[in-house]
């Protein structure tokens, strides 16, 4: 595999927005024209179009233009990896991840961050430790680097590639695995303690069908889920050669059904039927609701890790290619997609000791809807919470991150073992599926 080349909340086109003070709706409705650049065109139906960006080329100035034209979202390359963020241990250098995080947010962009944890690209001390020592030095350079960004980064690859490739659908043997088999959900709890905001996600390759490898993936988010281990998505990476796996959409479907969003993450595609290879991946992931984005790896052929196959979607002289036009056009034919509805009611301005507000932010489309509810802590730290929400016109098929009674009408939630506790002015999330329309849900939040 390559060892140079790994892999802001959402913003829409806003033509529409009402407000209010409490209680306030605010209606975003994308354009239904079609849009002339990969990022507008897939922020018709509120997803993100990506690329892998290297800060040694951000001065050249092709690069940057199509860079800053083309897309809406930003993963860096190598710049936020271990052996480049922490050479020594315990001494952190940021400057090049900055430049490049500095450089998407001032052009309006958000920023993937890749990738905490990856048994490739350790740095040569970490390479020669294990056991407890290992276990230490990891946790602490997740908390390290995740807390320099907080607040930056929409999301982490929190672990990268710990799955074995073959029919096992295994782990990967390697010095993090040997630190122990909880290594992952250690990863993940300290990366939320670090960062709370960031969406937190599991990334790997060959896992884009329905195989033994995504199976065994796919069999640890299931567990993570149950056992409140927070994991918000997963990553498929998509380094593929003339087709998509005819059964990627079924394979990204179950994975969103687990309750996480699904992002294809690296994304680039050798051999004759590129055009239309792209175009399915393009599908695949606008027929999921939850695939939230694609991300290309690089933005010209000549900068890609597969350099002599020319997978990317332009020339080395930034031309636009075959490929270029089939994404763009999956993505406009897919209509403006679903109306993002983000209605943020409170129950109260300032909560006193022991109470809590609730916030909701709806995605509805036409048959169905995700709904995320953020629950906030007043002057004093909950212990525990509870939310009620009303479906007049719609029925919860899928939830996570809370308990929840009921599936229709009259809706209670309360926390679950994890995010029971939250510190005074902390907030923590939970979130349901449902058929039908999510419309007014109106949720109140009180301490239990």
């Amino acid at each position: 595999m390559k060892l140079t080349s790994r892999s802001v909340s959402l913003v829409p086109i806003v033509s529409t927005v009402a407000a209010a003070a409490l209680g306030a709706t605010l209606v975003v409705t994308a354009t239904a024209n079609a849009a002339t650049t990969l990022g507008a065109a897939a922020a018709q139906s509120g997803r993100y179009y990506g690329t892998a960006v290297a800060a040694g080329k951000l001065g050249d100035s092709t690069y940057v233009n199509i860079l800053n034209t083309e897309f809406n979202m930003v993963t860096a390359e190598n710049e936020m990896k271990w052996d480049a963020t922490e050479p020594n241990r315990g001494q952190f250098t940021y400057s090049s991840g900055d430049r490049i995080l500095n450089q998407a947010v001032s052009n309006g962009k958000r920023v993937r961050g890749h990738a905490l944890l990856w048994h490739q690209q350790e740095p040569g001390w970490a390479q020669r430790m294990e056991g407890s020592d290992l276990r230490q030095a990891m946790l602490n350079h997740v908390t390290q680097v995740a807390t320099h960004y907080r607040g930056k980064i929409y999301a982490w690859d929190v672990v990268n590639e710990a799955f074995a490739d073959g029919g096992s659908g295994g782990r990967r043997d390697s010095n993090l695995q040997r630190t122990g088999n909880d290594w992952i959900e250690a990863a993940f709890r300290a990366a939320r303690a670090a960062d709370p905001a960031a969406k937190l996600c599991y990334n790997d390759y060959n896992t884009d069908g329905i195989n033994a490898k995504s199976t065994g993936v796919y069999n640890m988010v299931r567990d993570f889920k149950s056992r409140g281990v927070p994991i918000d998505c997963v990553g498929f990476q998509a380094h593929l050669t003339n087709n998509a796996p005819s059964d990627m959409r079924a394979n990204l479907q179950r994975f969103a059904d687990l309750g996480v969003d699904v992002q294809i993450t690296e994304l680039d595609i050798a051999g004759a039927n590129q055009a239309n290879a792209y175009a399915a991946v393009t599908k695949a992931c606008l027929a999921v609701t939850r695939c939230t984005g694609i991300t290309v790896w690089g933005i010209r052929d000549t900068d890609s890790w597969r350099r002599g196959e020319n997978p990317l979607l332009f020339t080395g002289s930034g031309a636009k290619k075959p490929a270029y036009n089939a994404v763009l056009d999956a993505l406009n034919a897919g209509g403006p997609g679903p109306t993002t509805t983000t209605t943020t009611t409170t129950t109260s301005n300032d909560p006193g000791p022991g109470d809590c507000t609730a916030s909701v932010s709806l995605n509805q489309w036409g048959e169905g809807f995700v709904a995320t509810v953020k629950v906030t802590a007043g002057s004093s730290a909950l212990r525990g919470w509870r939310v009620t929400t009303t479906l007049s016109n719609g029925t919860v098929t899928n939830s996570w991150g809370a308990n929840r009674s009921g599936t229709s009408g009259t809706v209670n939630w309360t926390n679950v073992d994890y995010n029971g506790s939250v510190p005074a002015g902390q907030s923590t999330e939970f979130g349901f599926q449902g058929a039908g329309s999510g419309s007014g849900l109106n949720p109140t939040c009180a301490a239990s």
